[in-house]
């Protein structure tokens, strides 16, 4: 129970590089009389993500854990059931569809204003919490047609007791709003499943009496169905039930995901276990790289000046971007690439292994490395992301000029697996595009609107604020003025709590 303990108790990945740093970077590990497979290795990475799909697959213990929160969705399938899902969803993020900015640029101006009457009163904002709920509006609106209103809640105010963490007996019907109370719901679900995961096949055990999904599921339940049964009846009422005939590439200009799947079909469970897959990838993964690039250019304001001159020679202070503007931003996308190199949103993923197979070693003086069948897999971005033999010396500095000068020819062009943070091969993101033109498009309005950002750790919960005892201790861990931890991905312990000078408009 290492594993699970220290998610809650120490830093993200700290048991699994403590691992590594006594077993290398690629180990076994039986954990309560389970095989697993640790793997830092790009070339091992690769086999698994691409050269090797079809032998690793998500398997059934996996799915097991994730079936009350992802049912049978992209994430959670393997086979003809995730090709039928990934088939669905793939046309929807086309090059013009991903270009569009308009739902960006309404929910941005409502999260700024919104930080901004609160900053002005001289009071801490949580940037985690505030971009958790810009995320969870503008891909609700984008994928559903339906606006949570997260935003339209007032944020929340510094607590200098404790954080809020998930709660199995949290009462969700004390939380005044729908939208909050679907947010909770939704961020308190992906925790359980994740935990579950941690425990290995004893998860079952641990909730004999007591379902931890079940009450948060149904809150997500109460605002996901009533949205799917308006767009069947939409449907039904246009066109009605889909026949088998429908083209699955065939995507109308003012579709949403959610117009697009029940073309295709009506069943609800099939609906609402997409829905909920895409949201999370939509609303989480993008949101915790937004909070941890803030969070890096509080440490390093250097690097937000050079950011922050970028954006005014070539968007202005004021103007709206465009995507030819946001792709000709060359230090923005490596400012947003060295963020996640250092803090992947998504820093371990786990695979089955269907046979028996081989992995060479890295070292060629060693013996290649067994993998039983129906092997359980877990490799790190996280972990390969940092490594000083994969991407130099300061491989554990921030610098996003490594994506920008001869390194990227030295460490990156030759082995391009050492940098995954939307995975690769048949299963990489398929909104990988989408989630940079988001960041690009809120780092531009966030800087044009603020010319610095400082983190303000007396708004910070006591018990989110790194101990003394980490002082000294190897890797980034000694240096750290946050609390990285993940559950389905990452996120800072009880938020993000910063002050921001606003910028004066001429």
């Amino acid at each position: 129970m290492q594993m699970a303990n220290s998610q809650e108790a120490d830093m993200c990945g700290q048991c699994q590089m403590n691992w590594v740093q006594e077993c290398g970077n690629t180990f076994n590990a039986n954990i309560l009389w389970d095989d697993f497979m640790f793997t830092n290795e790009p070339d091992h990475i690769k086999a698994i993500l691409a050269t090797e799909f079809p032998n690793y697959v998500k398997g059934k213990k996996f799915q097991s854990g994730m079936q009350s929160l992802l049912g049978t969705g992209v994430f959670n399938s393997d086979g003809d059931m995730w090709k039928f899902h990934r088939s669905m969803t793939r046309p929807f993020f086309t090059r013009d569809r991903i270009t569009e900015f308009d739902n960006f640029d309404r929910h941005s101006d409502l999260m700024i204003t919104a930080m901004k009457d609160r900053l002005r009163s001289g009071i801490a904002v949580d940037l985690q919490d505030a971009l958790h709920r810009f995320t969870l509006d503008s891909a609700s609106e984008f994928l559903l047609g339906t606006d949570v209103q997260s935003l339209a809640d007032p944020l929340p105010y510094p607590s200098l007791t404790s954080s809020t963490s998930s709660s199995a007996s949290f009462d969700y019907s004390t939380v005044t709003s729908k939208a909050g109370a679907f947010a909770r719901a939704f961020a308190d679900a992906q925790f359980f499943s994740a935990y579950r995961n941690m425990r290995g096949w004893a998860w079952p055990l641990a909730e004999i009496f007591h379902n931890n999904t079940k009450a948060p599921m149904e809150v997500v339940s109460a605002f996901i169905d009533p949205v799917l049964e308006r767009a069947i009846e939409r449907r039904n009422a246009t066109a009605g039930p889909p026949t088998g005939d429908e083209k699955i590439n065939e995507v109308a200009e003012d579709e949403t995901l959610l117009d697009h799947l029940v073309k295709l079909t009506t069943d609800r469970t099939v609906l609402k276990d997409e829905i909920l897959n895409i949201l999370i990838a939509g609303r989480d993964t993008t949101a915790a790289t937004l909070t941890f690039t803030f969070y890096l250019l509080a440490r390093h304001p250097e690097v937000m000046v050079r950011l922050r001159q970028e954006v005014l020679e070539c968007v202005g202070p004021s103007g709206r971007p465009t995507y030819d503007m946001v792709r000709d931003m060359k230090y923005l996308r490596a400012v947003i690439n060295e963020t996640l190199r250092l803090f992947p949103a998504v820093p371990f993923d786990i695979r089955e292994s269907v046979n028996e197979t081989i992995w060479a070693s890295s070292d060629p003086t060693q013996k290649p490395v067994y993998i039983p069948a129906n092997t359980k897999v877990i490799y790190s971005a996280l972990m390969t992301h940092r490594r000083t033999d994969l991407w130099g010396p300061d491989a554990l500095e921030f610098d996003p000029d490594r994506f920008l000068d001869d390194r990227v020819r030295k460490y990156l062009t030759p082995k391009p697996y050492i940098f995954v943070p939307f995975n690769a091969g048949p299963r990489i993101c398929l909104g990988q595009q989408f989630a940079y033109n988001e960041m690009s498009f809120v780092l531009i309005r966030l800087l044009q609107s603020f010319t610095s950002v400082a983190l303000d750790t007396q708004s910070q919960p006591p018990d989110t604020v790194p101990p003394p005892s980490w002082a000294g201790a190897p890797g980034r861990k000694s240096i750290e003025k946050f609390w990285p931890q993940s559950h389905l991905t990452m996120y800072s312990k009880g938020g993000l709590w910063v002050k921001m000078e606003e910028a004066v408009q001429s």
